[in-house]
């Protein structure tokens, strides 16, 4: 049998964490092992109790959800550990802050339980989950504030085939997709995703998205 999912919460509001306790606690598969009240108890209690996925609000006292991500992400001793954060608000000025930082996803809290539980479900095997319009206001922040002639020295390592499948992961394909639109097989798709992922130093999809954009290798509208 697989191990549960370890869950740590971390909201300031009680009434938000036992909501969400009970909705890990009741589906199979999946357990709570903490809770916290503002970000720099969430970033003791990730470092204590390991968990696969914290799901984090962003605004928070003491510290808040941002700067928790970004302490939990850089630490390598909880390489493991995968942040799935949360926001009441639909807003440019948390997306790209909080995917910078580390964040393997980022959704709003009137998400259906159905969803939450899947969006855990996929930061915890090592993948990234982005609601459509946050992917949207992701995609628009970072094109507004690029320069139009950066540079992507980061990209110089990158095989031509590389690079297409991150242009293919920045407009939203998963893996069966783009093995479909490259005729490629999925092993192979997955062996290429890795590769982007090691080159690029990189824990997931998320900040694969982030990098295509800022360097320029996509642009909002262009074909897959």
């Amino acid at each position: 049998m697989a191990e549960a999912v370890r869950v740590l919460i971390a909201d300031d509001q009680a009434l938000l964490r036992g909501s969400f306790r009970v909705l890990v606690d009741s589906t199979p598969g999946m357990e709570t092992v903490g809770e916290a009240g503002d970000g720099a108890r969430a970033v003791e209690l990730a470092r204590e109790l390991r968990p696969d996925v914290v799901l984090m609000d962003l605004r928070m006292p003491v510290m808040d959800g941002i700067a928790a991500t970004r302490e939990i992400c850089s630490d390598e001793t909880m390489a493991g550990v995968r942040v799935l954060a949360l926001t009441m608000f639909d807003m440019d000025e948390y997306v790209y802050p909080a995917l910078q930082a580390g964040a393997s996803g980022f959704m709003l809290k009137d998400a259906s339980p159905s969803d939450l539980v899947a969006g855990i479900r996929v930061i915890a095997t090592g993948e990234a989950v982005l609601a459509p319009t946050v992917t949207r206001r992701l995609i628009e922040t970072v094109s507004r504030t690029r320069p139009t002639a950066r540079p992507a020295p980061r990209l110089v390592g990158l095989t031509r085939r590389e690079q297409e499948v991150l242009v293919l992961i920045a407009n939203g394909l998963s893996n069966a997709e783009i093995a479909q639109r490259l005729v490629i097989s999925l092993p192979t798709v997955k062996t290429h995703v890795s590769s982007l992922l090691a080159k690029l130093n990189v824990r997931d999809r998320a900040q694969l998205v982030i990098i295509a954009y800022e360097s320029g290798l996509a642009e909002p509208g262009m074909p897959a």
